[in-house]
């Protein structure tokens, strides 16, 4: 037996996060400043790879088979404004399901590591 649990393991595991998953990608493409990025996605198909990213993130027993982050935000002018509202939007799902606070915080601190492969662009660049 484990002593300590890990972050997936904490959030629920797989269906607690593809719910959040869900709720978050509710949340962005209803959010203008950053549907844009997302008007050519399958957003079933993507909601599936981000449950697996931070699956892996947190610890699952899961493997992440996709795109570095840099390589798969790459061309896609994100601004910092951009990846704050999107952290924003993962914190609220978050929130949705009554997730713990030192919980949320974690998922967004494994978020935001990947801030500066993500980031292109300046938010004064629009």
């Amino acid at each position: 037996m484990r002593d300590a649990k890990t972050l997936f393991d904490r959030l629920g595991g797989k269906d607690s996060i593809e719910a959040v998953v869900t709720e978050f990608y509710h949340r962005m493409l209803a959010d203008e400043s950053v549907a844009h990025h997302f008007e050519d996605t399958d957003i079933a198909a993507q909601r599936a790879h981000q449950t697996q990213f931070l699956s892996a993130v947190a610890g699952g027993p899961v493997e992440y088979s996709g795109s570095d982050m840099e390589t798969a935000h790459k061309g896609m002018g994100i601004t910092d404004a951009e990846f704050d509202a999107t952290a924003d939007h993962l914190d609220a799902a978050l929130r949705e399901f009554d997730v713990p606070k030192k919980e949320r915080t974690d998922v967004l601190a494994a978020v935001a590591s990947y801030r500066e492969d993500i980031v292109e662009a300046d938010s004064t660049d629009n």
